[in-house]
């Protein structure tokens, strides 16, 4: 028997599975933080992050989240930075700033390179080390 229950990630109550991982009241309380925000940005379009965290009492983290998952647009808030989870870097969008995805990108691209550069040295391995092969073709 599968109960449909799960702990709230927030204040660790019982409650019953749904899609966003927290009891009724946490969704409520979530729901008022996002709303409260939605109209202090209306209102306050010159604001940044910590000027809208301090007037709402939401924290940064949980404004970042409602950007990130498109809850919160801040296309009209020129002011509205928050930090790359990379370098601290303040950015507008995506969860790393270009630098930083750049520098990533290549350093997969160079890890598949290297990748291929091992693949090809062992194969090489290979098919040095048959020299008897080689040598049966002439004694025959």
């Amino acid at each position: 028997m599968d109960l449909n229950v799960d702990n709230c990630s927030h204040c660790g109550k019982v409650y019953i599975k749904n899609n966003y991982g927290l009891c009724p009241v946490c969704i409520k309380v979530l729901e008022k933080q996002y709303e409260a925000c939605l109209e202090y940005l209306r209102k306050n379009h010159n604001c940044n992050i910590q000027d809208l965290s301090q007037a709402t009492e939401v924290s940064v983290k949980q404004i970042v989240t409602f950007i990130r998952e498109g809850r919160i647009s801040i296309r009209n808030n020129p002011n509205v930075t928050y930090e790359c989870e990379v370098c601290g870097a303040a950015i507008r969008e995506h969860i790393m700033c270009e630098s930083c995805r750049s520098r990533l990108s290549n350093e997969a691209k160079n890890m598949q390179e290297d990748e291929k550069r091992r693949a090809e040295l062992v194969k090489d391995r290979q098919t040095a080390f048959k020299i008897q092969d080689r040598l049966q073709d002439r004694l025959k």
